[in-house]
């Protein structure tokens, strides 16, 4: 069977539960899929709620079990591996027997794809194309990669009746050997910067390592936001023997939830980048890695195995996922939060969806309601603001921590306490009333929105998956939190997860406003905002600080002639070059005006 897939998008990961199932909804079509592995007690959950739907016999497991967590997480990936391959030889049961249902397929496939034009040849044929259809597709058919993502940052301490449980236990050191111990062959993607103690780990578990023929059971994807990192990431792992199979690169601010923002470099030239340095990667991690097997007496690897690079954050028409294939040649396009609009693909509950679609540029924005302290994108009107407001009108402040999965500050207790929480919450404003007295009205009212703006991710983001399924919740009523990249204001109505593809593949339109800018000029104009805001919000200035403001445009304005440069030269977007170069000349402008304070040093 090929390995090659079959359509050259993929669908990230989305909150903690957005893509829960999308495997076993979308990959019998070949399309590729992340789910979270960090909250158990979802998948727990969805485990028990399709063992039900499909009659299936996976046990339940307790938290009175040891090492719940990663038995959890290796139960539920199992069974949607059952059900993935189920429902794979089901669907190429019925495109091998029935042409309307092979037509709906090939309507899905990319246009440039061989595969494609080889199932219309056998749609052309009038007589015995049953047995030699069958056969083709069993030859070069094969589902979507299954792939889970840990976010590194996650991996609090656990602790048994007040005494530290030893590091493995650790949040994201379980997700990661749930993912090891299940059956099935994938990658992990890797999340949120570095985490030492768990690539150490990683070590630990055979199917990370390549094979005799060189074949890696367990596939390693980094998210990564620039070349530098991807370089000092992937040697840290080679040296331990482990490749990273693909570098996936994601807008710093044009993305859905957490926004780990550059120094004002923009995605253009991070990938003009990894284009001209891939090879460069390739060849020191190879040498490093070679070397590690060697010295832990492992299979050695001759010639350096497969590296893709990806990229995701805001595309949102077939023409800049065609630029992005072929300009920079990269292997797959990351298309999220516009298939929150998608039933097929997404676990989002009815009222949430709506909301999406109403929404406009204005309503979505970068937050500080995360509990990690890092911006997070998300929406304006969701049920987890409105109960949220209708508490702080009643003085109560905070929310109820069930789940302490982000229970990452020390300030009160070494086990743990998360700022989004009632507890640390209440701390927090009781120092603050004390020293109202030598605070001004604004200063008071700055520092209680910093403690107060914090919402219950852990909650919030798995919400809606309970209501989609009509799954009992139980707890305190906290409702949903979303976290859309600002690209989708852009998309407007619910589709169809065949119009969905038909839009990336060119075949569909279903943008509604032919005025979006390039996502090229929208990221711009983020950064541009995000300097202006940065700089507007400092009460400390430095010259540190100063400097690395001048850095940041200075960044931004290599990237505004990069962009000049590349929009003039390039075959695509012919028809918005007008446009995009006034754009473009507007952006310069706006950010030469902005005034960074000149600070000696």
């Amino acid at each position: 069977m090929t390995t090659k897939p079959l359509h050259n998008f993929h669908i990230p990961v989305m909150g903690l539960a957005y893509t829960i199932d999308s495997p076993i909804r979308v990959a019998q079509y070949g399309i590729s899929s992340v789910i979270s592995i960090i909250d158990d007690e979802i998948l727990e959950k969805m485990k028990n709620f399709y063992n039900q739907k499909f009659n299936l016999n996976y046990l339940e497991i307790s938290t009175k079990t040891e090492d719940y967590r990663a038995k959890r997480i290796t139960a539920y990936l199992d069974m949607v591996d059952d059900i993935v391959n189920e429902k794979f030889e089901t669907f190429k049961q019925e495109i091998s027997k029935n042409k309307e249902t092979l037509k709906d397929f090939i309507a899905m496939l990319p246009n440039t794809s061989d595969l494609k034009n080889s199932l219309q040849s056998f749609i052309n044929q009038k007589n015995n194309w049953g047995s030699q259809l069958k056969s083709f597709i069993e030859s070069n058919l094969a589902p979507g990669s299954i792939d889970v993502n840990i976010m590194t940052k996650v991996d609090k301490d656990n602790y048994y009746k007040k005494e530290q449980l030893p590091v493995t236990y650790n949040d994201a050191h379980a997700s990661l050997r749930g993912f090891a111990h299940s059956k099935i062959s994938s990658s992990v993607v890797l999340s949120a910067g570095m985490n030492p103690r768990l690539y150490n780990y990683m070590e630990e578990f055979e199917d990370f390592f390549p094979d005799e023929q060189g074949m890696i059971k367990k596939k390693i994807i980094l998210k990564v936001s620039d070349f530098r990192s991807a370089m000092i990431q992937g040697n840290f792992l080679a040296k331990k023997g482990l490749w990273v199979s693909e570098y996936r690169i994601e807008s710093g601010l044009n993305c859905g939830g957490h926004a780990f923002a550059t120094e004002g470099m923009l995605l253009g030239p991070i990938m003009e980048e990894f284009k001209q340095k891939k090879h460069e990667l390739i060849q020191s991690a190879h040498a490093l890695m070679v070397n590690a097997l060697e010295q832990k007496g492992k299979p050695l690897v001759s010639e350096p195995l497969e590296m893709k690079i990806t990229v995701q954050g805001g595309v949102g028409t077939s023409e800049e996922h065609q630029f992005l294939l072929s300009h920079y040649h990269t292997d797959s396009i990351g298309w999220g939060s516009p298939f929150l609009l998608v039933p097929e693909a997404t676990s989002v509950d009815t009222e949430t969806r709506s909301l999406l679609m109403q929404s406009k540029q204005e309503d979505l924005y970068l937050s500080h309601i995360s509990p990690l302290g890092v911006p997070f994108n998300t929406i304006k009107g969701t049920s987890n603001e409105k109960l949220k407001t209708e508490k702080e009108a009643k003085g109560r402040y905070g929310s109820a921590c069930p789940k302490k999965l982000l229970a990452l500050s020390k300030e009160f207790s070494p086990e743990g306490i998360c700022t989004a929480s009632k507890k640390y919450q209440d701390i927090k404003l009781k120092e603050l009333y004390a020293d109202k007295k030598i605070l001004t009205a604004e200063e008071f009212d700055k520092r209680k929105a910093g403690i107060t703006d914090k919402a219950c991710l852990c909650v919030g983001l798995v919400n809606s998956a309970y209501m989609e399924q009509n799954i009992k919740m139980k707890g305190e009523k906290q409702g949903v939190v979303i976290c859309p990249g600002p690209n989708l204001a852009f998309f407007d109505k619910e589709v169809s997860l065949s119009e969905m593809i038909q839009h990336i593949y060119g075949n569909v339109n279903i943008l509604s406003d032919n005025q979006r800018p390039h996502m090229f000029i929208n990221e711009l104009k983020m950064y541009i905002d995000y300097l202006k805001k940065e700089i507007s919000d400092s009460s400390l200035m430095t010259y540190s600080q100063t400097k690395k403001w001048n850095t940041f445009r200075s960044n931004i304005l290599e990237g505004i002639e990069y962009y000049h440069n590349l929009f003039a030269k390039s075959s695509f977007f012919k028809n918005s070059l007008p446009t995009i170069n006034l754009q473009l000349q507007e952006c310069k402008l706006a950010l030469i005006a902005i005034e960074i304070p000149h600070i000696d040093k």
